[in-house]
């Protein structure tokens, strides 16, 4: 079964179809891609996926299930998490408490042991900062534990992000531009940490406009034109395909994008 079935996907801002008639899969623990140029709809696409936007059409399933329509929490507690464009941290706050905020959605402690300081709220804030802690590591920012967030460097910001959405445990991890304003060797790292997702059973739907990393990592690519689909298909065959090299590739050398 696909983990994400999405069918017959449209939204319209004022008459502009910013998606139009949409509808492609996602397997499970593949990387999956989304290219185009700004305003492809890329991030509009990214948000009907995260239940920020409501589609005018169409039906959005994660393994049989219906979301269409759902709220930001159901998509969420469904197993969808997701960064952003711009980041989106709390910079008045450690490392290891911006990861921790990500666990909320996942920590089964509720509000009457919360008021009453049970033992069962210090278990669960004990659980929760273990897991945090072990987020970091596997991010390469356990450095950065006890750091406020606005003393770290951009690229350790951009992974911290994704602890933080990898801290309420998705099925489905959507990345918007991770390797945006990255040097090479920060991409590499963003690159090697989306195959480990992908290898440890997490499916990533990755949004970038590096076609380095895009061609290096991706199971599968789906490409968009002002809303629609363009082409489908492996690296190899979007690589090649005439619409989308004079489309979106234009003066870049394919053969070097080939050994990415």
């Amino acid at each position: 079964m696909s983990t994400l079935a999405v069918s017959g996907l449209t939204k319209t801002f004022g008459g502009v179809h910013a998606i139009e008639d949409l509808s492609f899969e996602i397997r499970a623990a593949t990387v999956h891609s989304i290219i185009g140029p700004n305003g492809a709809g890329k991030t509009t696409l990214l948000n009907l996926l995260t239940g920020v936007y409501l589609p005018n059409a169409g039906s959005i399933r994660l393994d049989g299930r219906e979301l269409t329509g759902a709220p930001v929490h159901a998509f969420a507690a469904a197993g969808i998490g997701r960064t952003f464009q711009n980041l989106q941290v709390f910079f008045n706050m450690s490392a290891l408490d911006n990861v921790m905020t990500g666990r909320h959605l996942r920590e089964r402690c509720g509000l009457l042991p919360a008021l009453l300081h049970t033992p069962g709220l210090a278990r669960a804030e004990r659980e929760s900062r273990e897991c945090a802690l072990g987020l970091l590591r596997f991010l390469g920012l356990e450095a950065y534990a006890d750091a406020c967030a606005d003393a770290m460097p951009y690229g350790a910001l951009k992974r911290l992000e994704i602890a933080r959405a990898l801290a309420g445990e998705p099925r489905m991890l959507l990345l918007d531009e991770p390797a945006a304003g990255l040097n090479p060797t920060e991409a590499a790292e963003i690159a090697g940490l989306i195959r480990r997702l992908a290898e440890s059973g997490t499916t990533v739907v990755l949004v970038e406009h590096n076609m380095r990393l895009v061609m290096g990592v991706s199971d599968h690519i789906l490409v968009l034109d002002y809303g629609r689909r363009l082409s489908e298909g492996t690296a190899a065959q979007v690589r090649d395909d005439p619409r989308v090299i004079e489309a979106y590739l234009g003066a870049v050398d394919t053969r070097v994008a080939g050994h990415a």
